[in-house]
């Protein structure tokens, strides 16, 4: 496994250097962190100038790198080290590797065709089927995502799954329902995209083809557990501003620790981000599937458990 992972490592880099995108490093440390709610940080005191300062380890580059394309980097790329508090599992380790890489001038599609360019460097396979949420949750559940009633969806979680709903939103019940439901049955590779609004994170909103405002995103799912995720970048600071506000508000409600905004990502954008796409890719989750490992933690070397 260590010789495998050296390997995938060495390919990535000859992929990307091939197509002449620029290997940056970020920050593993910074005061600030996302305000997701559903992603949580891991806490860290540092000592500076002699006093106690609060930073978090990063949950992924992606702030840091914003802050480099608005800075004029170009295309560009990282391969480094996360941190999520709370994640083990099967597919889970509190520390993780992590691709990152951002396309200025690219649209949504053509980051896809990307995607499944680097992936063919490890597993040859035929074109990648892209389904849209709503044709997938039609398809396996029966039901428009985009359209559904809060109190109708939550009903139909209880329905199917083991939960009380009642306390849930509507991301909370859409993402449980495609977990535990249709994941499991998807096709052994597949993109899918232009998810609701609501889960847009970072990513642009536009109306799709049946006229709902649908996040410009994607998901890439292999053989059951998903690979990467993959954004439309939404470029305006402000829409950003409210979105992060709304987490905050959402993660006070849960009694979730609440993080500051990070203001020096806002000032960059608003300096100017420049129209991209970026994409955030599991390495340790490709080793899974490159070594044939069950676990996370067989393409490791050193897990939560034995540091």
């Amino acid at each position: 496994m260590l010789r495998l992972r050296a390997e995938t490592l060495a390919g990535i880099r000859r992929f990307f250097a091939g197509r002449d995108v620029l290997e940056v490093e970020t920050p593993l440390l910074a005061p600030t962190t996302v305000t997701e709610v559903h992603i949580d940080s891991i806490p860290a005191s540092v000592e500076l100038a002699g006093q106690p300062q609060g930073f978090y380890l990063q949950t992924s580059p992606e702030y840091a790198m914003k802050r480099l394309l608005a800075a004029g980097s170009g295309a560009c790329y990282q391969i480094g080290k996360a941190f999520r508090q709370g994640d083990a599992g099967i597919r889970h380790n509190p520390e993780f590797t992590l691709l990152e890489w951002y396309r200025p001038g690219f649209r949504l599609e053509q980051l896809m065709d990307e995607v499944e360019d680097l992936l063919r460097e490890f597993l040859p396979q035929a074109a990648i089927p892209r389904l849209r949420y709503r044709e997938v949750f039609l398809e396996h559940l029966g039901f428009d995502p985009h359209r559904i009633e809060l109190e109708v969806l939550r009903g139909l979680t209880r329905q199917r799954l083991p939960v009380d709903a009642s306390g849930l939103d509507a991301t909370d019940c859409l993402q449980l329902l495609f977990g535990q439901m249709i994941e499991p049955q998807l096709t052994e590779y597949c993109f899918v995209y232009d998810y609701p609004a609501a889960q847009a994170a970072l990513a642009r909103i536009n109306p799709d083809r049946a006229g709902e405002p649908a996040a410009r995103r994607f998901e890439l799912f292999c053989r059951g557990m998903e690979l990467a995720n993959g954004y439309d970048e939404e470029t305006d600071a402000e829409k950003l501003r409210a979105r992060f506000e709304r987490d905050r508000q959402r993660r006070a409600e849960l009694d979730r620790p609440i993080p500051e905004i990070d203001e020096k990502l806002l000032a960059a954008m608003e300096h100017g981000l420049p129209e991209c796409c970026g994409v955030a890719f599991g390495v340790d989750r490709l080793l899974m599937l490159l070594g044939g490992a069950d676990t996370i933690g067989d393409v490791l070397a050193f897990t939560s458990d034995c540091i």
